[in-house]
């Protein structure tokens, strides 16, 4: 049987230090955002398009990266937290 992860950190500590993370995809650097997800997890969400070459012709692929903090939907919700602010295509991000 499976172990179950617990999350090292707390929702309020997600919220105050957790940084966007940067990745590179065939050369190019992008920053992944922060993501609070409507299932209750923690981590970070990207969605974008980028081309690619294909023996000198350009493809557009589009890139879905989802990372999430194993056990962080088992979290306590911290009384008075304010509610994660609605996606706007940016991933949900907080400002800051």
């Amino acid at each position: 049987m499976a172990k179950k992860t617990t999350c090292p950190v707390t929702r309020d500590q997600f919220r105050a230090h957790a940084k966007p993370i940067e990745i590179t995809i065939n050369g190019q650097a992008m920053k992944v955002p922060v993501k609070f997800f409507q299932t209750g997890s923690l981590g970070w969400y990207l969605n974008s398009k980028m081309d690619v070459d294909i023996g000198g012709t350009a493809v557009s692929v589009q890139i879905g990266l989802n990372m999430t903090i194993i056990g962080s939907k088992e979290l306590p919700q911290e009384p008075g937290a304010q509610p994660a602010p609605a996606s706007s295509g940016d991933g949900g991000a907080p400002e800051g």
